[in-house]
């Protein structure tokens, strides 16, 4: 009898870098401390950092957040290393998004959107649940150009669940009309909350009524 194979069936860790910019004013250890959380974050997504990459400046570039000659750093490391996704400390515009996304070649995302994707790995309820997919939606709706563009390397993992790839392959009227309906089915959620609440006080009073009336004469 030949020996048993066994298949590692766990999903893949994505490997992540990430990137903070150092404004005027802000120390070292802000910075230090402002990536150790977003470092937690992305490990809290499911993926493993492997490198952080800092850079002071002024303030941001408009077209690519972070300079030209780190750009050209960080597209050297994720182009040897193979890393699957690079995320950024602060939230991207969609050009900024679309620029990077163009140079680096691998999945982008922002401080905002990996939020975002954490909650809808932990909402539970009809409502969380609705809220979360509401937030992803209009977070993405402006950033559908790129999404349509580079769709092929989202293949799902960090960043992706929620609405998923449907969603984001609907186009600009039919997110819209999601997101009234969305909104819609919270307003129904939280009507339905109300009632529930209102159920539940009345069936305390007519408890204590009855615990206090026990033992009495008619």
């Amino acid at each position: 009898m030949g020996k048993q194979k066994f298949y590692d069936t766990a999903p893949k860790q994505e490997r992540a870098v990430l990137v903070g910019v150092a404004l005027p004013g802000e120390k070292a250890e802000q910075t230090k401390e402002y990536l150790d959380e977003l470092a937690f974050l992305v490990n809290t997504a499911g993926g493993v950092v492997e490198k952080t990459f800092t850079q002071r400046m002024q303030k941001p570039d408009r077209a690519t957040f972070v300079g030209t000659g780190k750009l050209e750093e960080i597209q050297a490391y994720v182009k040897a290393e193979e890393i699957d996704i690079v995320v950024f400390d602060d939230e991207l515009s969609p050009s900024q998004l679309r620029n990077i996304e163009r140079e680096l070649q691998v999945k982008i995302l922002d401080r905002s959107n990996l939020i975002l994707d954490i909650f809808a790995g932990r909402a539970q309820t009809a409502q969380a649940k609705t809220q979360v997919e509401l937030a992803q939606l209009q977070y993405l709706l402006p950033r559908l150009t790129r999404l349509w563009t580079h769709l092929e390397r989202q293949k799902g993992g960090i960043g992706m669940r929620g609405p998923g790839e449907s969603q984001i392959e609907s186009d600009r009227r039919m997110i819209l009309e999601k997101i009234t309906l969305l909104k819609d089915r919270l307003k129904l959620i939280d009507r339905q909350n109300e009632t529930q609440r209102k159920n539940r006080g009345q069936l305390i009073r007519v408890a204590l009524v009855g615990y206090t009336n026990v033992g009495k004469s008619t």
